[in-house]
């Protein structure tokens, strides 16, 4: 019998709890839960939500960006979780802005790097992007899946571990009610 997505979200969990890290290579399991169509787009609003409440002490142009994302995509409850309303116009721009505001680059001996300033406006910018230009990528999905879960420790390097036990078990929570969602339609 094959495994669930979430049965297999849920041995990365016990993963990071039994190891203290697992590889961020994992979550490829995401990709083939994101081949279904109308599943990539809730995902990728979710992690914008998710990460522009989590503005902690950010101010400035990156608060004000932040600020116009949450009032664009609200807060999404209910059938609005799953099915989220976008301006897909008022989108692209303020993600055009969120793109020039943090795009500085940095030529380093093997390539070109753009230097990111606010991680989770990044993550937002990321999300937008898929939301207009790859809604059928799940390729898109498990790089914003990575991006957002990944945690760095000395220990491990960049990893699963640490706080990304949690946010595992959120995109846990989320996949529970988008399934809940098809299943009832």
């Amino acid at each position: 019998m094959q495994n669930s997505i979430q049965d297999k979200l849920l041995k990365i969990i016990d993963d990071i709890d039994d190891t203290g890290n697992a590889s961020l290579a994992r979550l490829t399991v995401l990709k083939k839960w994101f081949e279904k169509s109308g599943r990539l787009v809730p995902f990728a609003v979710w992690i914008a939500r998710l990460s522009s409440a989590r503005k902690g002490k950010t101010t400035g142009e990156a608060g004000k960006l932040l600020d116009e994302a949450r009032a664009l995509i609200g807060r999404g409850h209910g059938e609005e979780k799953v099915r989220p309303k976008l301006n897909n116009s008022v989108m692209e721009e303020l993600h055009g802005r969120m793109r020039d505001w943090q795009n500085e680059q940095q030529r380093q001996h093997w390539a070109v790097v753009r230097t990111i300033k606010n991680w989770n406006l990044f993550l937002v910018e990321q999300a937008f992007a898929i939301c207009l230009w790859h809604s059928d990528s799940p390729a898109h999905g498990y790089k914003l899946a990575v991006d957002f879960a990944k945690h760095y420790d000395s220990r491990y390097g960049d990893g699963l571990n640490g706080p990304s036990r949690t946010k595992i078990m959120e995109m846990l929570s989320l996949i529970r009610v988008v399934e809940g969602y098809e299943e009832m339609a």
